[in-house]
């Protein structure tokens, strides 16, 4: 699909038309569908701005009119809603893929951040130099096989440790061994020259957040992730903190209250070493839980009854809720996200969380503020997808231009 997009100079009107275009992008994302009336109303733009840029939209592929609603006839101008452009009548899609140490998680995401396609990519027996280029394949045939003649806008990629998202470099993952890897570039060649954007995966979830999830996320959060690699993300006003070098979030030895868990930093109670999923799987071998360190054998033997490991992923939540009341004391935030996968499956463990944070912190009694992502178990491959479509809401003009093939330009 190609789009008739002017190109040249930027004026100081293309960037007032920008902004009122990702201003009712964005209304129509939270409140949508809606007529162009209540669009003007809830973002304070004229009438006259909306319409012209639900046109510009609209032409764009981004929103899309609807049927006029039954009995809606009357005196006056008919109230035509639009919405996103999603569901049964096409729309552009984002690709997404979660880049993990066992495995990948690939996905089809359309303009609200629900997955219209999933599915897993272990990395069984593939090294870590040769990952990037095994994922892109396999990718390639999943997007192919879901696309379904979409406009694919491009693949976001969400990866642990840390990402400068800028220059589409995984700087360190202590996991993989990678450093410095070029993976935007590695992954956008093997799908044959697409546009990949990449960031941390902690970002990427709390991006998701901001623009799908809770309106308190939109004032300010923190995400938690636990997993293999454990890392944060802090959001203020909408905007996912990255520090000089994108190196914000590194908090894998964030010291743990009352753990003694050695790490092999040389100290001892460090967050990452306590609660990450290789420690979980760890400790759930040595004590005969399961047969191989593997975190979802723990959460399924705890689902199916296994008592030995509810104990332990109880173990673990509260070891997480005092890692939890350290951030919430430091930064106070509006809401704290926690990525940790037996919390997002069961509520129990949520509830071990926000009990042992609440215990410790000394500025917040309200647990309601400890939540698991709004997305639940698709959590990372929406957050993948936010890694592409974060940029489309806050300048979808130019980011259409980016990412789609132009007819007529200079």
């Amino acid at each position: 699909m190609t789009r008739n997009i002017p190109h040249g100079p930027r004026m100081a009107g293309d960037g007032r038309r920008e902004a009122n275009a990702a201003t009712v992008l964005r209304t129509v994302l939270d409140h949508g569908p809606m007529a162009r009336s209540a669009v003007a109303r809830l973002s304070g733009l004229s009438p006259a701005a909306v319409s012209r840029q639900a046109t510009d939209l609209t032409r764009l592929g981004l929103l899309r009119e609807l049927p006029e609603p039954a009995g809606s006839g009357g005196v006056g101008r008919p109230q035509i809603p639009v919405d996103l452009h999603i569901g049964a009548s096409g729309g552009p899609v984002a690709g997404g893929v979660h880049l993990g140490v066992p495995g990948s998680t690939f996905a089809l995401v359309d303009l609200r951040g629900q997955v219209l396609a999933q599915r897993s990519y272990p990395h069984d027996g593939i090294a870590p130099d040769g990952l990037p280029g095994a994922v892109a394949r396999e990718l390639r045939i999943f997007l192919d096989a879901h696309t379904r003649g979409r406009p694919l806008l491009g693949v976001g990629a969400a990866v642990g440790g840390w990402v400068d998202p800028a220059e589409g470099v995984v700087v360190r993952h202590q996991a993989l061994g990678w450093r410095r890897r070029p993976l935007a570039a590695e992954l956008a060649r093997g799908l044959g020259g697409r546009t990949v954007r990449v960031d941390n995966h902690a970002r990427s979830i709390a991006q998701s957040e901001i623009l799908f999830g809770r309106p308190a996320a939109r004032r300010s959060l923190v995400h938690l992730f636990i997993g293999n690699v454990v890392d944060a993300a802090v959001g203020l006003a909408g905007v996912v903190h990255q520090g000089p070098g994108a190196a914000a979030g590194d908090v894998a030895h964030l010291p743990v209250p009352d753990s003694t868990v050695p790490c092999p930093c040389g100290r001892s109670g460090c967050l990452e070493a306590t609660a990450s999923n290789t420690a979980l799987g760890r400790t759930a071998v040595r004590r005969g839980i399961v047969p191989e360190p593997d975190t979802s054998l723990v959460v399924d033997a705890a689902a199916a009854g296994d008592r030995r490991a509810d104990r332990l992923l109880r173990e673990r939540a509260r070891a997480v809720g005092r890692a939890v009341a350290l951030l919430l004391d430091v930064l106070n935030p509006d809401l704290v996200v926690v990525t940790e996968q037996s919390s997002v499956l069961a509520p129990e463990y949520l509830e071990e969380i926000r009990g042992a944070a609440i215990d410790l912190s000394h500025v917040c009694d309200d647990p309601e503020r400890i939540v698991s992502p709004h997305a639940g178990p698709a959590t990372l491959p929406v957050a993948a997808g936010t890694v592409l479509l974060n940029p489309l809401f806050r300048r979808p003009i130019e980011a259409v231009g980016e990412l789609l093939p132009v007819e007529g330009g200079n």
